[in-house]
């Protein structure tokens, strides 16, 4: 439960980023914007884990002598590309139009594009647990579920104090990510000896 909420954590770390841009960046933003937006990111941050895993399930037999490694890899990469992203977070202050409109929620259109973009990486995810042979529903409502909290309180932490913590909460979740691969390649290495 604790590996399930740390992962959870992690991956509503790039939601919760564009939620802290949006409230920065996007005048105007009403709590049923915030609310809708939340709903739409929690929604695809669980069934992109349902839908990895039940591709993965698929070719499991196939791996199964280096499913540690594929693990490992997944979440090392994931957290990388987190960690690295986090170096590359703009100052917020300097919101030009181009930016308003990648992260107005309030557009339909664009809400479902970032949804998509923010929950790839827990496709990946539903693909490492498919690995482990772990069952999917549990740590993927916990993943829907935390994604909603979190963008809920960024929308609204976005307009009050800024995205100061938006590279932090993007590199935490990386680092996260990346210490879960280390853990599982440890523990499946471990049993070997």
């Amino acid at each position: 439960m604790l590996s399930s909420l740390a992962i959870a954590l992690a991956l509503s770390m790039d939601a919760f980023a564009v939620s802290v841009a949006s409230g920065v960046c996007v005048a105007d933003l009403r709590f049923r914007h915030a609310l809708r937006a939340s709903l739409s990111f929690g929604l695809f941050q669980f069934a992109m884990p349902v839908a990895g895993w039940l591709l993965g399930s698929s070719f499991s037999a196939y791996i199964k002598r280096f499913d540690h490694w594929i693990a490992f890899a997944l979440l090392a990469f994931i957290g990388g590309k987190m960690v690295k992203e986090s170096f590359e977070v703009e100052d917020p202050a300097s919101c030009s139009d181009d930016e308003r409109s990648k992260t107005d929620i309030r557009s339909f259109r664009t809400l479902m594009v970032l949804s998509v973009a923010t929950s790839i990486d827990a496709l990946a995810v539903g693909l490492y647990y498919s690995v482990l042979g772990a069952p999917i529903l549990g740590p993927a409502a916990v993943i829907g579920v935390v994604t909603f909290a979190i963008c809920l309180f960024g929308v609204e932490f976005g307009k009050r104090i800024g995205a100061r913590f938006e590279r932090w909460a993007e590199l935490a979740g990386g680092i996260v990510l990346v210490g879960l691969g280390i853990k599982i390649l440890a523990e499946h290495l471990a049993k070997g000896l």
